[in-house]
């Protein structure tokens, strides 16, 4: 079972997803093999991961294709998770937000980056958009202490996680 990490959104559930739930997998499943590609890259920026997942078409159900993506994403080496970890964007606040918040993200993106290299990424998908900001700031704090090794685990954790959840989206449109 994966350690959770203070900040750290809980995994998804690993249970069968309802394949009813998923209207978009036959799309998906039908789509140019160069449409597929970028729709996979918008999941996660390796192109080897989205060109990997395209070539095992069609999916029988979410489930397959979940399970391929999360094979795809284990099997990624650390060029393919760099390259995927270059194409995130750091997590935000809204607007809105007041201004003392943005530069105190700010500031925690920075020493994030300067530690470890690579842009600061965690799935938020358990969490209440409301809750979204502190998560953040609780996520880079306790990550911040981390050995690079092991932040380097907890980013493709992550990076997982973000991809799991993406697809779902991705196959959920009708």
């Amino acid at each position: 079972m994966p350690v959770q990490h203070p900040g750290q959104a809980a995994p998804a559930p690993a249970s069968a997803p309802d394949p009813h739930r998923f209207p978009g997998l036959a799309r998906f499943n039908a789509l140019p093999p160069a449409d597929t590609e970028a729709a996979l890259l918008a999941c996660c920026g390796s192109r080897r991961w989205a060109r990997r997942l395209a070539a095992h078409r069609p999916y029988p159900d979410p489930g397959a294709l979940l399970a391929a993506a999360e094979e795809a994403g284990y099997d990624m080496p650390p060029a393919d998770l760099a390259e995927a970890l270059a194409a995130e964007p750091a997590p935000g606040l809204r607007e809105t937000a007041p201004h003392s918040a943005h530069l105190a993200l700010r500031a925690a993106h920075a020493a994030y980056e300067s530690r470890f290299g690579h842009v600061f990424v965690i799935c938020l998908d358990a969490y209440d958009p409301a809750e979204h900001p502190d998560q953040v700031l609780a996520g880079i704090r306790a990550r911040l202490g981390h050995e690079p090794d092991q932040e380097r685990v907890t980013t493709a954790d992550e990076m997982r996680r973000l991809a799991r959840g993406r697809i779902i989206g991705l196959i959920s449109d009708s």
